[in-house]
């Protein structure tokens, strides 16, 4: 009886050694691929940055005067002014039109049910 119980306990050391084992790797596969995406996320906030600077940069007030200077002729472009500016109680919307009813029914002369 003691050696079925001995050999019982040698397979589930075996048994709770290899889980393990495989949950090591597992475990370090899962950490590998998660240090690759941190260098990616890194790499593209870097990216992102140099693009925010070169886009500030590109967007400088005084380097867009000068190109709106050099391109008048062509694009006619002046600065804007407070008064070109409208309110909202001058814009028009559009009206709503109501959709036209195709079968029509007149509920006035419909049968009303009296409850029991």
């Amino acid at each position: 009886m003691r050696s079925i119980a001995y050999v019982l306990a040698a397979l589930a050391v075996f048994g709770l050694a290899f889980w393990a084992y495989r949950e090591n790797y597992a475990t370090q596969r899962v950490l590998g691929e998660t240090r690759q995406l941190q260098r990616e996320i890194g790499t593209a906030q870097t990216r992102l940055s140099v693009l925010r600077a070169e886009w500030a940069y590109l967007n400088r007030p005084n380097r867009l005067r000068e190109l709106a200077n050099i391109n008048f002729d062509r694009l006619g472009l002046l600065p804007l002014r407070p008064d070109q500016f409208g309110r909202v109680d001058e814009v028009s919307y559009p009206s709503v039109d109501m959709l036209p009813l195709m079968n029509p029914i007149d509920i006035s002369t419909l049968a009303v049910e009296e409850p029991l």
